[in-house]
């Protein structure tokens, strides 16, 4: 039995359970209570998106080599995955669930294997020979776990070795100092200098990565009804995740009780809304940049690490990782109080071991507060509840029907001692750097319907709305300042003034670059178009290409010949995130005419050699730059792939500092576009939600619902739910 045309109807424990696509494909589950809510949410789980759950737990459990393939790629990245260990800790975080919540992900969890048992595994999987064992409670744990540290906080644990390496090739501490402004450490040159660093466990050139869900950024935002046209509040949410893939990481749900009504998305693998809205409340998150990692510097040798003039052993931890049609590989870790060790301890020197503040006793409160999220009454119910999540680090925003809005911040984030900023390791022999807990959760930022009555984030700084500052990396603030322009200029919200922000493509990042270059521009042809531009990341744009040039010169120039040398910085574009999403830093340098990166030059001298050179390139329109395609997970650009699975290709608007982003990151191992996954906007008068999400409901390649909602996707065409 498979969700098709017609109505399924399941048997759950408190009645029948009654699922069906609407008109959109998206599945509506009805039942007569939330446990059997969430065993029909199963069912369709296990019935969209098998492939997808699966193929995440395999992953994440560090199973790739044995169930996948038995290549290199995978082995370091079962390694990367068991050194980790995101879920040491199973049976205390399951105890830590209340009672009713652990009943529901239970019944989740029946749904899923009721239909596995049902139907088999699907035949991607059965081409692989995977057998896979029943679901469980364990499994949606680690994914509920995980989804806020790949791809963000592990983005920060890249910078901070970055740090490491410009320390090493002797970058000057000013110039440093100028480029990360929340390093307020006192740096030891010589200690850093002889650290060994391990060269990353996961390259982005492993194409098997992308299996996992991963945020990159993400805008909200929340307007009291004072500034809207129904006199109720608006709240829009677009998360920025990788979106050339199939199928999408969400799926669009509906659940009906008799008293509430349910809507948003959810991944697949848990129960419950990520984003979404009750007939009492809506809300959407966005990524934090929040200090959850802790580096330290380890002396070791024979297998020992140094604590004041003793030796003392690590706990080892062997893992066992199988190989397909292979010997079994026994991969050693080496863990202490501070985390686990990159490397071996055999050899003496200076290694680094990796903390996360979410590592232990952390989980429980994801499924707590996103199961209770449900009956939440009002917007402080909601804001206490989401302040309760450990391990997904967010910036929360809430509205309810009564008209409050709300911002909450969530996420474990380490109390550090005065002067230290988590950006750069410290000895771990040194019991002055400790870390002194968790910050307390009420210090986190938050905002309870504001005098602006409205509130925006958009992984900027927000740190001034709480009494800690546990923000260190923060994304530029040009987005959150073109809502807040864009919103600021209407009379009276309405729902389609927030559709049509979503898609904005207009640039504060480029109108503050070109008050710089516009005058030093030449009576050229490539120059005139350039001066002309209107500043839209818009598909038919010559200037927008133009612009990008001469952009990325200038930062070739500054950083690559003046700064870290040509070489890293190809690499830092084509190989990490840091020129995606640190370029605010890189910016407030150029727009710092005093800055020390000048080297004794001027700015202007600079500026005027990156427009010679950047406006050689040949005028294209931006269409040109910006093809992109939707690959399957699974099988990718092989032959199979090619056979229907993927789709494309297509044209991407925008750029890294639009509204909807669109950013496009090459590198050797493929394409990573990072745009909204996800579109949401809800007027608070009525009970709907608006909303497109760059997918389908279904992972089936040949099911109508496979791919049917990324033409609206990218036409701005929104459904009703």
């Amino acid at each position: 039995m498979r969700l098709r045309k017609r109505e399924v109807t399941l048997q759950g424990q408190d009645g029948k359970v009654s699922i069906r696509r609407n008109d959109n494909g998206v599945p509506e589950v009805r039942a007569e209570t939330m446990d059997d809510i969430a065993f029909g949410l199963g069912w369709v789980h296990s019935n969209d998106r098998q492939l997808q759950v699966l193929l995440m737990r395999i992953v994440l459990r560090g199973q790739a080599a044995e169930h996948l393939k038995a290549i290199p790629d995978l082995i370091k990245l079962d390694k990367y995955m068991r050194r980790m260990n995101f879920l040491p800790d199973a049976e205390k975080v399951i105890k830590m669930l209340e009672p009713h919540v652990k009943r529901h992900i239970e019944r989740y969890t029946e749904g899923f294997n009721l239909f596995l048992s049902q139907n088999g595994v699907v035949p991607e999987l059965r081409l692989l020979g995977y057998k896979p064992p029943t679901w469980d409670i364990t499994d949606s744990l680690l994914i509920g776990k995980v989804f806020g540290f790949l791809g963000l906080t592990d983005t920060q644990g890249k910078i901070e070795k970055f740090i490491i390496q410009l320390i090493q090739n002797k970058l000057d501490e000013t110039k440093l100092r100028e480029l990360f402004p929340y390093l307020t450490d006192e740096i030891d040159y010589e200690l850093i200098g002889k650290i060994l660093v391990e060269h990353p466990q996961i390259p982005h050139t492993i194409k098997w990565f992308a299996k996992i869900p991963k945020f990159i950024a993400s805008n909200n935002c929340v307007i009291s009804g004072k500034f809207t046209e129904s006199g109720k509040p608006i709240i829009c949410g677009d998360i920025h995740l990788q979106i050339n893939r199939l199928p999408s990481i969400w799926e669009e749900i509906v659940m009906l009780l008799p008293d509430n009504k349910m809507a948003g998305v959810s991944i697949p693998g848990t129960p419950g809304l990520v984003v979404g809205r009750t007939k009492n409340i809506a809300w959407a998150p966005t990524y934090t940049f929040i200090d959850m990692l802790d580096y330290r510097i380890e002396h070791c040798k024979d297998g020992k690490y140094r604590r004041d003039n003793m030796w003392k052993d690590f706990k080892v931890r062997e893992e066992v990782i199988k190989v397909k049609k292979g010997k079994p590989i026994i991969y050693k870790v080496f863990e202490n109080e501070h985390g686990a060790l990159e490397g071996e301890p055999y050899e003496e020197g200076y290694y680094l071991t990796l903390n996360w503040s979410a590592k232990d006793g952390c989980g429980a409160g994801e499924f707590n507060s996103m199961v209770n999220l449900a009956n939440a009454q009002n917007v402080r119910e909601a804001m206490n509840l989401l302040k309760g999540l450990d391990a997904a680090s967010f910036n929360w925003v809430i509205a309810d029907t009564q008209g409050n809005i709300g911002l909450q911040m969530s996420g474990r984030c380490f109390q550090r001692p005065d002067g230290v900023s988590g950006l750069v390791p410290l000895p771990a022999w040194d019991r002055r750097y400790d870390q002194k807990g968790f910050v307390d959760k009420d210090k986190l930022p938050s905002s309870y319907n504001p005098d602006e009555n409205i509130i925006i984030t958009a992984n900027n700084d927000i740190n001034d709305l709480g009494s800690s500052k546990p923000i260190n990396l923060p994304m530029a603030s040009y987005r959150a300042e073109r809502i807040a322009t864009l919103v600021s200029g209407i009379k009276n919200v309405t729902v389609d003034d927030m559709k049509k922000l979503q898609y904005d493509l207009y640039s504060l990042q480029a109108e503050r670059f070109m008050k710089l270059i516009r005058p030093l521009l030449p009576d050229t042809k490539n120059g005139k178009i350039l001066r002309e531009w209107d500043l839209h990341y818009d598909l038919k744009s010559k200037g927008a290409g133009l612009f990008e040039s001469v952009y990325v010169e200038t930062m070739r120039k500054l950083f690559g010949e003046h700064g870290f040398g040509a070489d890293v910085f190809e690499w830092l574009v084509k190989e990490t995130g840091f020129f995606h999403n640190y370029y605010g830093n890189l910016d407030n340098i150029i727009f710092n005419e005093h800055s020390s990166w000048f080297d004794g030059m001027t700015r202007e001298d600079i500026l005027k050699k990156s427009i010679e050179d950047g406006l050689k390139t040949g005028v294209k329109r931006y269409r040109k730059m910006r093809k992109i395609k939707f690959s399957h997970i699974l099988f990718g650009d092989n032959l199979i792939g090619k056979l229907g699975y993927n789709y494309g290709p297509v044209r991407l608007g925008g750029s890294r500092a639009t509204i909807p982003q669109g950013q496009i990151l090459k590198n050797s191992g493929g394409v990573l576009v990072v745009a909204p996954s996800y579109r949401m906007v809800a007027d608070l008068s009525t009970s709907k939600i608006h909303a497109n999400v760059a997918g389908g409901a279904s992972d089936r390649r040949f099911s109508r619902w496979y791919r049917s909602d990324v033409k609206n996707w990218l036409k701005g065409v929104y459904k009703t739910l």
